[in-house]
């Protein structure tokens, strides 16, 4: 039974659904770091929000840990390099509080413009600074976004319902969908000229760390006004303060700091200042959905191999997974058989999806494959981070597929070129189940693989399959199947021989001492 621990608070139904799904879960929250590193070895997940930081250092002590998920959009608490070099999967849940932190910009921007909070503190105070408090309206005036994602293209449609222009800077956005959610697409810098308000919806990354800074407030308008719900550290906090201090910006409304719990901050205090403490997706509502969420998929992933919004590798439904199941069994064959076939350094895969496969998706087969092929030679390899071990070792990666059918109604066929040859491996299921190997070396047999198998590559010559099984017969090996391929007459002839017993060093000598044997490898399956 698979075993997740939830080492952040949330909402209670995500502990009820594990129970429901059949897996074992403890609530242990609040914990320090060495107090859940003495721990995490046994579990196979692990949920968690934005409180435990997975690191590389506890990564290294969660031997058993197979999924990582994050109930929210945000990963800055988890090393997912670090996860990815160990193979644990890291999922979150984008959608399930998109709402609720649009909402939040959205009551920022209506704070901003009217002076709220400010206004609040004096009226409740006998003040009544009615002339203080000018706002300015929303109707009319440019919203720039920065980022229009799933939370930015929310904000931009309620800007849009007040009567907002609306500006998106986003390198992901194509203009189909920017047309479709009536934004205008521009660059940033475009933007940062254009807009009266300006709100940033993009995640946290080497390129967008401090991306409104000391040169984003020099192009700005007078007088403009900046919303930060999505990440601390997009803003340079001390040009900020410069910005406000100088009127240059008229007020900025921060739900994140670039350090949380922000408990100090050289902007606190500023009277153009609305700050929050990461409201954003601090609602009933989106604590329920995220908890929900994030619980359903991994329980998906630990029951079924269903891969939902993943962060490092293939997305695969959990209606899928049982679709894909016999044919990832046929990919890591393949893989494995070519795998341990290859003796020096490998240059170049390509994967072929041939007939029904290739309808299906092969992006998770792909990463099957590459673990196959990788894992005789690391061990630690998995199909998260195999494609990543691949493109380390800069392994020319390719797909091709192919619709129409050949000789098979589903086939995969994987080419490996090396430092000093080039060899493929092909292979389909039996009544869509069962894997069988078709190809090898260019030479069409038919054979099913197992636990201890003969690989031999000889001269097609009479008497050899005779001499073969004197040879195998003499260490009391049974052969079980014997499967065998020529590539034309009298060339070179291919043997996969399933035996019994496993296959010690001394059969493997005799039989390479054989007349006309030109190799002969000891496979396991």
């Amino acid at each position: 039974m698979p075993k997740v621990l939830i080492s952040d608070k949330m909402s209670p139904r995500a502990a009820e659904i594990f129970r429901e799904r059949g897996i074992e879960v403890d609530e242990k929250t609040g914990l320090d770091k060495e107090e859940l590193a003495a721990i995490i070895g046994d579990y196979d997940g692990l949920a968690v929000r934005s409180s435990t930081k997975a690191t590389a250092k506890l990564l290294e002590a969660a031997t058993n840990l197979k999924v990582i998920g994050r109930a929210g959009i945000g990963i800055d608490n988890i090393d997912l390099a670090a996860a990815t070099n160990h193979g644990v999967v890291v999922m979150n849940t984008p959608f399930g509080n998109s709402i609720t932190t649009a909402e939040h910009a959205i009551a920022m921007l209506f704070a901003l413009a009217r002076q709220i909070p400010a206004a609040d503190v004096s009226t409740q105070a006998g003040k009544w600074e009615k002339s203080r408090f000018m706002g300015v309206e929303l109707a009319g005036k440019t919203l720039g976004v920065v980022g229009c994602g799933n939370i930015g293209s929310i904000v931009a449609d309620r800007a849009q319902g007040l009567k907002m222009r609306v500006l998106a800077f986003d390198p992901y956005l194509s203009p189909e969908r920017a047309q479709e959610i009536g934004v205008t697409k521009v660059e940033l810098d475009d933007l940062l000229r254009r807009a009266d308000f300006i709100s940033l919806h993009t995640p946290l990354t080497d390129k967008t760390r401090n991306i409104i800074g000391e040169r984003a407030f020099g192009l700005m308008k007078p007088g403009v006004r900046l919303i930060n719900c999505a990440r601390g550290g997009l803003v340079d906090e001390a040009a900020l303060k410069v910005a406000l201090d100088t009127g240059k910006v008229a007020g900025a409304a921060l739900d994140v700091f670039a350090t949380e719990p922000a408990k100090e901050s050289p902007l606190f205090g500023h009277p153009n200042l609305v700050a929050t403490p990461h409201l954003g997706a601090s609602t009933s509502e989106a604590q329920v959905n995220v908890a929900i969420q994030v619980a359903e998929q991994m329980a998906d992933f630990l029951l079924t191999g269903g891969v939902t919004n993943a962060l490092n590798m293939p997305s695969m439904t959990a209606e899928e997974a049982p679709r894909l199941k016999p044919y990832m069994a046929l990919a890591r064959q393949i893989g494995g058989f070519a795998g341990q076939l290859t003796r020096s350094g490998i240059r170049a895969v390509s994967i072929e999806y041939e007939g029904h496969v290739a309808g299906l998706n092969t992006k998770p087969l792909t990463a099957v494959v590459l673990e196959g092929l990788l894992k005789p030679n690391l061990e630690s390899v998995n199909m998260v981070n195999a494609p990543v071990i691949a493109r380390e070792r800069d392994i020319d990666v390719s797909e091709v597929l192919h619709e129409r059918e050949g000789d098979y109604h589903t086939l995969i066929r994987l080419t490996v070129t090396t430092e000093t040859q080039t060899r493929t491996v092909a292979g389909t299921l039996f009544a869509n189940r069962a894997p069988r190997i078709v190809e090898v070396h260019g030479v069409p047999l038919e054979a099913e693989l197992s636990d201890h198998m003969l690989y031999i590559i000889n001269d097609d010559r009479p008497g050899f399959v005779g001499a073969l099984g004197a040879a195998l017969g003499k260490y009391d090996l049974n052969i079980a199947t014997f499967n065998l391929g020529r590539s034309v007459k009298g060339g070179y002839a291919v043997a996969l021989i399933a035996v019994d017993q496993p296959i010690e060093q001394e059969v493997l000598d005799a039989v390479a001492g054989l007349d006309y044997v030109q190799q002969v490898t000891h496979l396991s399956f």
